[in-house]
Formats: structure tokens, C-alpha cells, sequence
């Protein structure tokens, strides 16, 4: 195991230390461990790398960032803000509801599409009130981080839960009968406008904008649209048994978002009697982000094999002890320590199978379910992006935008806005969601446990009252698989043949 980790610490330093490269460098981080499998040091082949690859989340993120650049490209975003800004009295106004129009879109859209989207207004208003943009275009970058995680299709960060927990869209707004994370971010945006409004209080010029821009497609944005709705469908389907099936069942939501695209694409390849519109299409994906997310898959599932994730749970687990809140209140605050420096993606990717680890040893080793975890993960590498310049990407293309028009953007200036607001999104909303997750029913599962499910099935993990360690019907049977001789080992006494 200290080989493991000793890897994956130096390959995630290099991922720190050259952000350019660290698509290859998680490439070659899953090559490294590939290589120790084939030499018999770890017991990880090619097919077990093939397998952890969640290809589901790929398709996923490609379709979006398509389907998002003909959304950008129609002009419909410009239009809806120059429609909200021709309505607000003043420019505290204007900062606030273009915050709110960035936090709107980022929740179905990547954030940092969505401040290429608004940053351009916010340009344009400073401009015309001369005014300084750099406040302007920091309050949208943060808003657009915030927002990010309310939805399955936010951020890179939310499709990744998504996949990993087996989550459908639903699940983001209604889970186990309370209301999901997306209540929790919406709590947290509104205090954190109230932040922004008092960070304004002094802009009273008022704002005369016209509406001119002109949108030249409606399509994009129906396909936006339908491409949410569709995901909401999908997450309604019953499983089917047949392999085929199954595997296109799997990748569903995947398959959504990538045909939307191609649609898309191929329209507007129709419209312009080119091929242009499809290769453009293709050259805005993000192949750095897709790339990185595959290495990760497989890397991560080596250092699985290798018993790095237990042990790290573990840890988390002896830090917070049998109490829930106590451990969904550490995931937060690491969360929030550890994402204002580091960048999100590696960091939930690496902690979401540490989180379920620490969920299974709680309970005095029954286990409970981790969705509250997983949500305060989120929440927490979500919003402390927005405590400094580097935290996260949409803050680092705000900045680039602002030095780009020759505007010089200090530290101080951003911690100005992005500390209070984080502060106020993170008090809010994460409390908000840890006082309905650690509930009275949660409260009442746990005394469940206690007095033993032995009668239902022997030691087994439940989700919405569904047995996932030895039934077909659970929509984790993916880790149920991986962990069945292991458990089954640990927990039962009875041959494993009456299984």
C-alpha cells in the first residue's frame, strides 16, 4: 500500500505543480499502476481499468460542452441579459441580477462557459457607467461556481457524483425523501446576494441599456431544454435484463446528451450547407477535461486495488467518529480548506470513494447510506473554489478576461467578494443541508440497523429500500459487485452457497 499512495501523492503533486499537463500526467499515473498489475504487484488488469472507466459521464460532459457551444453561438444567453439589465433601476441592481442570470445558467451549464457567456455584458455595462469591471466580472465568476452544483449537468464536479453514486437528475432536488442538494444551493444563493448587494450598496448610478442584440437560433436553446428534460425521463426508466439493453441503459444519459448534440451539429450543417458548424462543433470540446476524467477513472481504481481507499476512509472515519454530522461537517470544511487551492475535479474524484469507504464503517460497522456525505463533498469543493483567484476555473477565466482588456486584477480585490460570499453560501446552504440530512429519520435508520436487518438480508447496504448486495435491483450493483466476496468474508456465517 505505501508504494500506492507514494504514486498516486507524487502524480497528483505534478497535476498541482504543471496544470497544463495534467491530463498526461494522470495518463501516466494510470499507466504507472496498469504496469505494477502486469508485474503482479497489484491485482489490476487492462479489463478492471476498462470497466472503471465510467463511459456514461463522458458521453455526458462531451454532449453538454456541444450542446452548449450552439447554445453561446445562437446569442440567446447576451439576449436574456440585456433583457434583465434593461429592467433593474441602478448598477447594484445590475451586478445582482446578472449574478443571478450567470447562477441560472451555471446550473445546467459548465461554469466556465457561462461566464464566457455573461462577462461580455458585465464588460459592456462597466464601460458604458465607467465604472471599474473587475468587481463586476468577480461576482459572476463566483455566482457561476455556487450555482454549479445544484443540478446533475452543473459542473464537472456533479456529473461526477452523478455517475459514481448511481444519481439520476431527480435526485439532485428530491433523495430519500427530503429535498436534495439544490434546495441547499439555492438557500446559500440567496444569502450570498444578499452579500453581493451589500458589496454594491454604493452603486446607485442608474442603467439604461437597450436591447440589441438579435438571437440568431432558437434551436440551441430548445435542444438545452430538451436535453434536461430528456435526462428527468431517463432517470424514470425501469432497468432493463437484457446485456444489450442493459448496456444501453447504463449509458442513457450519456447517449441523451450526445445525440442532442449531433443533432444540433448536423442542423446546423444542413443550414449552412457545410461541414463547418460540426468540425467547430468538435473543436470546443474540452478534450483536456474528458482526457483527464479517463486517467482519473483508471488511476483511482488502481489505488482502490491497492487498499489506499480504505485506509484513507479509515482515517476519516477514527477524525469524525459514529456521528454523521460530526463527519458531514469535517467533509465540508476540508472540502472548503482544501478546493480554494486546488482544483475540484481531481480532488472529488479522489474523495468520493473515500467518503462511501468512511459511510460503511459507520454504525459500528453496518454502514449507512453516504448521500448526505456525498452532498456535503460537493458542497464543499464546490464553494471553496470561490475563496481565491486560483480556486477555480471560472474564476481563473474571469481573470483572463479582465487582463485581457487591460483591466489588473489583485488578490485582495477578489477576496473582497469571494470571502464574504463563499462564507455566506456555506453557512447557509451547507447548514441547511446538513440539519435535513443528519434528521430524525436519518436518526431512525440508524436505530434500524442497530437491532439488525439480519431477517431482510444479512448485513446488507439498503437504498430506498431495496437490499444491494445480492439482489438485481439496486442501482448500485456496480459496487455491490466489487465488495460481494469481501463482505460476504467479513459479515456472514453461512456458507456462501445458500447465496
Amino acid at each position: 500500500m505505501t508504494l500506492a499512495l507514494s504514486l498516486f501523492v507524487l502524480f497528483y503533486i505534478l497535476m498541482l505543480a504543471v496544470q497544463q499537463y495534467r491530463p498526461w500526467v494522470a495518463l501516466g499515473g494510470a499507466g504507472a499502476f496498469l504496469l505494477l498489475g502486469k508485474l503482479g504487484v497489484y491485482d489490476f488488469t487492462l479489463a478492471d481499468a476498462a470497466r472503471a472507466v465510467d463511459f456514461n459521464v463522458l458521453l455526458m460532459m462531451a454532449g453538454m460542452m456541444g450542446t452548449v457551444f450552439l447554445f453561446i453561438q445562437s446569442k440567446m444567453p447576451a439576449r436574456l441579459a440585456e433583457e434583465l439589465i434593461a429592467h433593474v433601476p441602478d448598477v447594484r441592481w445590475a451586478v445582482s441580477v446578472l449574478a443571478l442570470l450567470a447562477g441560472f445558467i451555471s446550473a445546467f451549464v459548465d461554469n466556465v462557459a457561462t461566464v464566457l457567456m455573461v462577462a461580455p455584458v458585465g464588460l459592456a455595462i462597466a464601460r458604458r457607467l465607467k465604472l471599474s469591471p473587475v468587481p463586476v466580472l468577480i461576482a459572476i465568476a463566483v455566482s457561476s461556481n455556487l450555482q454549479g452544483a445544484a443540478t446533475l449537468v452543473g459542473d464537472t464536479t456533479s456529473i461526477l457524483l452523478g455517475g459514481f453514486a448511481g444519481m439520476n437528475f431527480f435526485d439532485f432536488f428530491w433523495m430519500e425523501g427530503r429535498p436534495g442538494i439544490f434546495w441547499s444551493v439555492e438557500l446559500g444563493a440567496l444569502a450570498s446576494l444578499g452579500v453581493l448587494f451589500w458589496l454594491f450598496r454604493d452603486q446607485r448610478q442608474p442603467v439604461h441599456v437597450t436591447v440589441e442584440t438579435e438571437v440568431e437560433d432558437d434551436v440551441p436553446t430548445a435542444l438545452l431544454l430538451l436535453t434536461v428534460g430528456l435526462l428527468i425521463a431517463a432517470s424514470f426508466l425501469p432497468e432493463p435484463s437484457g446485456s444489450v439493453l442493459h448496456l444501453l441503459y447504463t449509458l442513457r444519459s450519456g447517449l441523451v446528451c450526445m445525440g442532442l448534440c449531433l443533432f444540433g451539429a448536423a442542423r446546423a450543417c444542413w443550414r449552412s450547407r457545410s461541414l463547418r458548424p460540426l468540425a467547430e462543433t468538435f473543436r470546443a470540446l474540452d478534450y483536456d477535461t474528458l482526457l483527464l476524467l479517463f486517467s482519473l477513472f483508471i488511476l483511482l481504481e488502481g489505488v482502490s486495488r491497492a487498499g489506499v481507499i480504505d485506509a484513507a476512509a479509515q482515517l476519516f472515519h477514527s477524525a469524525a467518529g459514529d456521528e454523521p454530522l460530526h463527519l458531514y461537517l469535517l467533509l465540508v470544511a476540508a472540502s472548503v480548506g482544501l478546493s480554494a487551492f486546488i482544483d475540484n475535479i481531481p480532488y472529488v474524484a479522489a474523495m468520493l470513494p473515500v467518503v462511501q469507504g468512511v459511510a460503511d464503517l459507520m454504525n459500528g460497522g453496518a454502514g449507512i447510506e453516504p448521500e448526505l456525505f456525498y452532498f456535503g463533498l460537493l458542497t464543499g469543493a464546490t464553494l471553496g473554489g470561490n475563496l481565491t483567484p486560483i480556486g477555480a476555473s471560472a474564476n481563473i477565466a474571469a481573470i483572463g478576461i479582465l487582463r485581457k482588456n487591460g483591466e489588473t486584477v489583485r488578490t485582495r480585490d477578489f477576496l473582497r467578494i469571494g470571502v464574504p460570499f463563499t462564507l455566506a453560501a456555506v453557512l447557509v446552504g451547507a447548514g441547511a443541508s446538513g440539519c435535513s440530512g443528519v434528521s430524525e429519520k436519518i436518526q431512525e435508520k440508524l436505530q434500524k440497523k442497530k437491532r439488525g436487518l439480519a431477517g431482510i438480508c444479512p448485513g446488507s447496504r439498503h437504498h430506498r429500500g431495496r437490499c444491494l448486495c445480492f439482489c438485481a435491483q439496486g442501482r448500485k450493483i456496480k459496487y455491490a459487485e466489487k465488495n460481494a466476496k469481501t463482505f460476504l468474508k467479513k459479515r456472514l456465517t453461512f456458507p456462501l452457497s445458500v447465496v
